[in-house]
């Protein structure tokens, strides 16, 4: 197969379909989240040291939009916030298991979301994107700062 005169464009619209495929997945009316606090659930689900500043960081947001999106997901039972045992001064935000119970359902979603897609692909074409998004990850990781980790996990 021949290089495309744009490969980047070419991968952008790749990437735009799977992410199409993803969101419609999870339908808004089958959430009782937005997908911005969705995006919360899992940032704290794997962030564990996260405290309410960090996270308007990671978001790009003031610290009290933060703590508003916070306080959302306290009052639907799906985020506490506790003290850190090393530093009582400082809260941490912790996913309830009901948070944990609905990051799987969405994971478990997507997963089959993008299985009806590769089923409609050759087998042969399946193998190649696994070679391919696995050689694009470790490039990504080769020129990731190691400071860094990934933002989005849902």
């Amino acid at each position: 197969m021949e290089r495309p005169p744009n490969l980047a464009a070419a991968v952008e619209a790749a990437a735009d379909a799977l992410v199409g495929v993803l969101d419609s997945a999870v339908s808004r009316q089958d959430l009782t989240v937005s997908p911005t606090q969705l995006r919360v659930l899992a940032l704290v689900t794997t962030r564990p040291d996260l405290n309410v500043n960090r996270l308007a960081e990671v978001l790009d947001v003031v610290p009290s939009s933060a703590s508003r999106l916070c306080d959302r997901l306290e009052a639907t039972g799906l985020l506490r916030r506790v003290a850190d045992p090393r530093d009582r001064r400082e809260v941490r935000l912790v996913p309830t298991p009901a948070a944990q119970s609905l990051l799987c359902e969405v994971k478990e979603r997507r997963r089959r979301a993008v299985q009806g897609v590769l089923d409609r692909m050759p087998g042969r074409a399946q193998h190649e994107l696994l070679l391919a998004l696995a050689a694009f990850g470790q490039a990504v990781a080769a020129g990731a700062d190691p400071g860094d980790s990934p933002a989005r996990s849902a």
